[in-house]
């Protein structure tokens, strides 16, 4: 294949668009993507913008901590710090958060770790050895979401940067389609207003394939972690990405066309779901914002307490 813009010779086929691209127009499609998210997602009308990257060292986050300070790093408004949520799962996160640490001290970006242990008293592992009936996506998801608020917060960060690339946006916004849950579809992320207590989450990678991702991160010779979550098999999310795979290779631009359906469509339904200025509760037990009077969190947590000393 050749190149459509050069002629040189292609590295790369969008199918989605009938292209092929060279590395040195690959690099800057995917650029160009990530810059324009960047400039819909961030305000920096309003001085200085502080912003924290959740980098679990893996290609999603990785790539998305190197293109921000690619991106960003000469703008004197603004500063990137970043951090690792260390869930305590043995044989994986140590070769991530290594990964997480090395590139952060590559690129000049001070870095920092948060743990289940510390913060819960358990981890995951710990965790999953004491509830065995229950996924273990349902504890992990609102525990790591807790702790990325609390350290961006804690560090007067304006946004906290998520890895997300556009098979798992594509992925999350059929769930909640599938599953009715309209309050959760007009919350999702990024978000362009603030509530008390919550940090506003940017996904500067949601226009970005998974594929396009690995690509950009080998060609940028980004040292990742390509291991998988031990209880990656639980999830529910594979049922829905091999939907939406089976989808896309029958008819490839679907993850887009799932992405732009929610784009015009959650502006005409956010206003009924979220009050922005719905004043949140600090839960009783932690202090964490929360819509009742005990967070999510601290309720599961109790109940693993429970169980614990029942066994």
């Amino acid at each position: 294949m050749e190149c459509s813009i050069c002629g040189t010779t292609a590295i790369y086929e969008v199918k989605y668009n009938g292209s092929a691209l060279c590395k040195k127009h690959f690099m800057e499609y995917v650029e160009k993507r990530v810059k324009r998210e960047i400039r819909r997602q961030i305000d920096f009308s309003k001085g200085k913008v502080k912003i924290s990257v959740a980098i679990s060292g893996g290609k999603d986050s990785s790539v998305t901590l190197f293109l921000m300070h690619k991106i960003l790093s000469e703008r004197r408004n603004l500063e990137l710090t970043a951090f690792t949520v260390d869930e305590g799962i043995e044989g994986y996160r140590s070769s991530g958060l290594e990964k997480a640490e090395n590139l952060s001290k590559t690129l000049g970006i001070k870095h920092e770790v948060i743990s289940y242990k510390e913060n819960y008293g358990y981890t995951l592992d710990e965790i999953m050895k004491i509830d065995r009936k229950t996924i273990s996506c349902s504890h992990c998801g609102p525990m790591r979401r807790q702790l990325m608020n609390k350290i961006s917060e804690y560090n007067g960060s304006d946004y906290v940067a998520l890895g997300i690339n556009l098979d798992d946006y594509a992925q999350s916004i059929l769930m909640n389609i599938a599953k009715g849950d309209v309050a959760r579809y007009a919350r999702m992320a990024p978000h362009s207003y603030t509530r008390e207590g919550l940090v506003p989450r940017i996904l500067p990678l949601r226009k970005i394939p998974e594929k396009e991702v690995v690509l950009y991160a080998i060609l940028s010779g980004i040292d990742f972690d390509s291991s998988w979550c031990p209880y990656y098999s639980m999830a529910q999310r594979n049922s829905f990405r091999d939907i939406i795979e089976k989808l896309e290779k029958e008819t490839p631009g679907t993850k887009f066309a799932i992405v732009k359906f929610f784009d015009e469509t959650r502006p005409a339904i956010r206003d009924s779901y979220v009050n922005e200025n719905m004043k949140l509760n600090s839960c009783r037990t932690c202090g964490a914002p929360t819509p009742s009077d005990i967070c999510e969190v601290c309720t599961d947590l109790e109940q693993i307490r429970k169980i614990d000393r029942n066994t």
